[in-house]
């Protein structure tokens, strides 16, 4: 039987969750469970499965596999896997959609409501003990805006209606998605931001969004409005975003993914006024594991059999013999 590495950087009851519930749905498979960069280089000199996270992997990992075959991407976005130079072109490369709807609208709500409410101020008074009271900014009839309408927006949008908001979607195809009230295209996309109070950002990272939100889109959104990036760092030009939050040109933001993660400590983002900084929890939920694995092992059945052509959620097609 083959070797699978389970690289998660993750604390490690839930590492160990994955390993058991791979292990017992593949008895005979050889499982290791690593939760280093470092380990992760040792031990996939061998391994010809990978099941990891593409924000988690490096390049000196990949160019230590010697056996690879497989790649399986426990989330949504492949960057930081396809776009390795040292990814093998014979390397199979999945991910896993369409279980990322609920807990990420969860996310974004919390953190839209965290902002309206100033949250971090409440909590920081709770410290020192202090009671002062001030008036909480509505959602209801505010308007949101979406950059990315796929499988996650269909769940948030219709979320925000219930709150009473006003839902923009943003995307290079406008789709028929229940909640949304009005589509603008990426080439809109100054335009749009215009009438946005909170700014949320879903769309995967790729060349073509790669900084999509610059300096010219905060010079366009309204100084009361709020960015909410739970899509990747890469899609914000991460240096204009510290000059808007620090000139007062956006009223704050909520920022769950970043270019570099983790987040370096001396990072000027961590002290950005009016700024809530959560370390890519996002879709990172209790059974994201259970919900996860069904589509692993989809694939891994079809990979035991030497078989691409059953695989789901295909993203770069290699050869399995």
């Amino acid at each position: 039987m083959p070797k699978l590495l389970i690289f998660l950087v993750m604390p490690q009851e839930v590492t160990r969750r994955y390993g058991e519930l791979v292990s017992r749905l593949f008895p005979d498979l050889t499982v290791e469970v690593v939760r280093t960069r470092e380990d992760a280089e040792t031990t996939i000199v061998d391994a010809e499965i990978l099941l990891t996270f593409g924000v988690m992997m490096t390049d000196r990992i990949l160019a230590r596999a010697r056996r690879l075959k497989w790649v399986h991407a426990l989330g949504t976005g492949v960057d930081g896997i396809v776009d390795q130079p040292s990814l093998p072109p014979n390397v199979t490369v999945t991910s896993t959609r369409g279980i990322h709807g609920v807990p990420m609208t969860e996310a974004t709500i919390m953190l839209m409501l965290a902002l309206s409410r100033k949250f971090p101020r409440s909590l920081h008074l709770q410290d020192q003990a202090v009671w002062e009271r001030w008036p909480s900014r509505l959602l209801h009839n505010k308007t949101v805006g979406i950059l990315g309408i796929g499988l996650i927006a269909e769940h948030l949008a219709p979320v925000c209606k219930a709150f009473g908001m006003h839902v923009v979607g943003i995307s290079r195809t406008p789709r028929n998605v229940p909640g949304i009230d009005r589509y603008f295209g990426r080439d809109a996309l100054i335009e749009a931001v215009r009438l946005l109070d909170y700014f949320v950002l879903l769309v995967p990272y790729s060349p073509d969004t790669h900084n999509i939100v610059d300096e010219a889109v905060f010079a366009a959104m309204k100084p009361d409005s709020y960015l909410i990036n739970v899509a990747r760092g890469g899609v914000v030009d991460e240096g204009a975003l510290l000059d808007a939050l620090k000139s007062g040109r956006i009223a704050g933001a909520a920022l769950d993914t970043f270019a570099t993660e983790p987040l370096p400590p001396d990072d000027p983002l961590w002290t950005a006024p009016n700024t809530i900084i959560t370390p890519h929890l996002g879709g990172f939920c209790d059974v994201y594991a259970e919900h996860a694995l069904p589509q692993f092992e989809t694939n891994m059945r079809q990979f035991l059999a030497g078989t691409i052509d059953g695989m789901i959620n295909v993203d770069r097609r290699g050869a399995l013999s």
